[in-house]
This record gives C-alpha cells, sequence and structure tokens, in this order.
C-alpha cells in the first residue's frame, strides 16, 4: 500500500478485548481477589431459574470474601424495559460494580447497564453459546424476543472469567450453538472484508479462517465428550477466540447474511425456543445459498456440501421444519424477511442486492442440494 493510500484510511476506535481474561478449571476462584480489587459492593446480574442455585453458589463465594453482593434478575432477554428499569434501580443502590453470570443476553444486560453507570464490569458466562462475555457490544431485544438493534458500547469488560468448570454444567446444546456462531466469523467476514486494505481487518478475517478450521477439525468430537482437550479448544473458539476477532477487525469486519437472518428470525414467535448460535448457522446456509443464487459463487455451493453434515452431526436446524417454522405461513416468512432486508441491515453487505423474495427463496431451499449428474454418478460406480 502507498502511502498516499494508507494516509486515507479513516481513523478506527477498537475497543479489542477485556482488560483481564482469566480461562481454566477453578478460574472463577482465582478471579476473586481480581474482583475485589475491582468493586467491594457489586450487583450479580442474572436471569434463567436453571442457573439460579449456581448464581447463589456464586454470591456465597463473593459474600465469604467479603463483599456486599446485591442479586438482580432480568425479566425478560436483552430489552429496554429492564436496562432502564435495572439502571435507575442500581444508581439509587450505589452499588459499585457489576457482575453479569449466564448466557449471551444475560452478558449483553450487564455490559449495557455497567457502561451506562460507568461501573467495572465482570463477565462470568456460563456457556459457551457466544462471544458476548468479550465484546463491547450489546443486542437489544423487544420483551418479547424480537430482535431491535445493535448498541455498541465504550469498552469491553474489565474482567472475563471463563471457568471451564462452569461451562461445562450448560447443556450440549449450548456449546453446538456456540460453534455455529462462531463458525459465522469466517462466512461472513470473508464476503464483506476480505477484499479490505486494512492490515488489522485482513489479520482479523485470517484469524476467522483458521478458527473455522479447528471448528471443522474439533468440534465433533468437543460436542461428543466435554472432559476431551477438544472440548477446551472449542468451548475457548467459541467465547474467546471469536471476541477477539471481533475486536481486533472492529465494525468494519462485518456481519452479513447469516446474521441478518437471525434477526429475521427473532420476529417470529414460533422460533424463540431456537438458540441464537442455532439461527444464526442456519443463516450461513441461507448467505450461501444467497451467494450461490444471485452471485455465481460456485465455491458457496461447495462451504453448503462441507457445512450441513457437521451441522446435522451437532443437531444444529438446517431447515425451517428443524426451526419449528414449518407450519408458519408464507406471508409471516416474508415479514422475517423484510425485517432482514431492512435498508440498515446487515444483509447489505453483500456484493449484490437481495430481495425480501430473494431472501425468501434461499431460506426455503436453505438445506437442499443438487443431485450429482448422471456423469458423476457413472464415475461414482
Amino acid at each position: 500500500m502507498t502511502s498516499q493510500s494508507a494516509a486515507s484510511l479513516p481513523l478506527a476506535s477498537h475497543a479489542i478485548a477485556p482488560a483481564t481474561v482469566l480461562r481454566g478449571p477453578g478460574a472463577w476462584s482465582d478471579a476473586l481477589p481480581r474482583i475485589q480489587a475491582l468493586s467491594q459492593r457489586p450487583v450479580l446480574l442474572g436471569r434463567s431459574g436453571a442457573t439460579a442455585a449456581l448464581r447463589q453458589r456464586l454470591a456465597s463465594d463473593l459474600t465469604a470474601s467479603g463483599l456486599q453482593v446485591t442479586l438482580e434478575t432480568l425479566e425478560h432477554d436483552c430489552c429496554d424495559t429492564d436496562l432502564v428499569r435495572l439502571e435507575a434501580r442500581l444508581r439509587a443502590e450505589a452499588v459499585d460494580g457489576l457482575i453479569a453470570s449466564g448466557g449471551g443476553k444475560v452478558l449483553d444486560a450487564g455490559k449495557w447497564v455497567a457502561d451506562r453507570l460507568q461501573l467495572p464490569c465482570i463477565t462470568v458466562p456460563l456457556s459457551a453459546a457466544t462471544c458476548a462475555g468479550w465484546t463491547a457490544l450489546a443486542n437489544i431485544y423487544s420483551p418479547e424476543g424480537a430482535f431491535l438493534r445493535d448498541q455498541a458500547l465504550t469498552r469491553c469488560p474489565d474482567l472475563l472469567v471463563f471457568d471451564h468448570g462452569l461451562v461445562r454444567q450448560a447443556p450440549p446444546r449450548t456449546l453446538a450453538s456456540g460453534v455455529a456462531d462462531a463458525l459465522a466469523k469466517w462466512y461472513e467476514s470473508s464476503v464483506s472484508s476480505g477484499s479490505s486494505q486494512d492490515g488489522l481487518i485482513q489479520q482479523a478475517v485470517q484469524m476467522a479462517r483458521v478458527l473455522r478450521d479447528q471448528l471443522l477439525i474439533d468440534a465433533r468430537e468437543a460436542c461428543r465428550d466435554p472432559q476431551s482437550d477438544a472440548w477446551i479448544r472449542v468451548a475457548e473458539a467459541s467465547a474467546l477466540t471469536a471476541g477477539v476477532i471481533g475486536g481486533l477487525g472492529g465494525p468494519q469486519c462485518r456481519t452479513v447474511a447469516a446474521h441478518a437472518v437471525h434477526n429475521g428470525l427473532t420476529q417470529l414467535q414460533a422460533c424463540h425456543n431456537s438458540l441464537h448460535g442455532e439461527k444464526v448457522g442456519f443463516g450461513i446456509l441461507v448467505q450461501l445459498r444467497l451467494e450461490e443464487k444471485l452471485g455465481g459463487n460456485r465455491l458457496a455451493h461447495q462451504a453448503r456440501r462441507q457445512l450441513l453434515p457437521l451441522l446435522r452431526d451437532l443437531g444444529l436446524p438446517v431447515s425451517l421444519a428443524d426451526l419449528g417454522l414449518d407450519q408458519v405461513g408464507l406471508h409471516e416468512l416474508r415479514q422475517a424477511c423484510r425485517f432482514a432486508c431492512r435498508p440498515d441491515s446487515y444483509l447489505h453487505h453483500l456484493p449484490f442486492p437481495v430481495s425480501d423474495t430473494d431472501l425468501l427463496e434461499a431460506l426455503i431451499s436453505a438445506e437442499a442440494l443438487p443431485e450429482p449428474s448422471e456423469t458423476s454418478r457413472r464415475r461414482s460406480a
């Protein structure tokens, strides 16, 4: 790159990573002195009833360390109603730190409130389903669970505690979901940013390719055996490395159609039982179908052929029926597609135009692979 073209690059600001990351077995115990250094009166935020006993154990550990702990529970997914309520309540209670413990939406809510109140923020993921514990970003939903918008935050958490023992207690489905969400880093960034002249973005895209390769190699064993070394690599890849890529690449290392499809599908009540990464993984197939049909990309077909067996082996949805949408009418599906095709949608980072009709056709045919030709059948025989 010439000095003139380098000088023409816009000024970029990156919130790359948490100030400190503790990972491994026993990370929570090792984190307690660090939490003490950040806060004396923290609030511990969670939501799911399934993790209530686990959060109570964390609260007991914090209390035993001499901290005055306040427990708060979200009423919804990360939504304005909860966020505004929490912000006002925590201002009144004069807490001096926020610990978010749970899945991605809890972590996003905690980061958002800590950012608003300028509090030290500690994230404690209880699954490897997303990289939300890492990022300076929150996804905002309606009280009913429909995606509304992304909210950029001023900084990443002060401390991320990725305790293998805590994360292993999550249902296996969450790790498979995290694999799908992490795989999207490559399939989306390679399309939106693969030709970028920015060195950091180039490096982030290549990290996404390495991440994909690691997941293709290890994901099956990781999901089959949570005591394996493969589990450690895959869980940390999904919850940590995926966050590194987003932080290093910044907003220019963009999400594209896979996440736009997720955002559209969340508008459908019938899809609310599917996890974030499950919808994103299906969205990868939809994006590849769009690249194949509208972009004339033959490699996209091969990528779908490569991905489909892995997604099926991990129990991830590869069709509308798998997502519980086989009984949803075309009118509702088109509404979801219209949302995904909004003017400010990630979908438009694709290098070709996509209409809601195009997207609807790709949703319906995402799983379909053409039968081999007569010639290829003869060769295989």
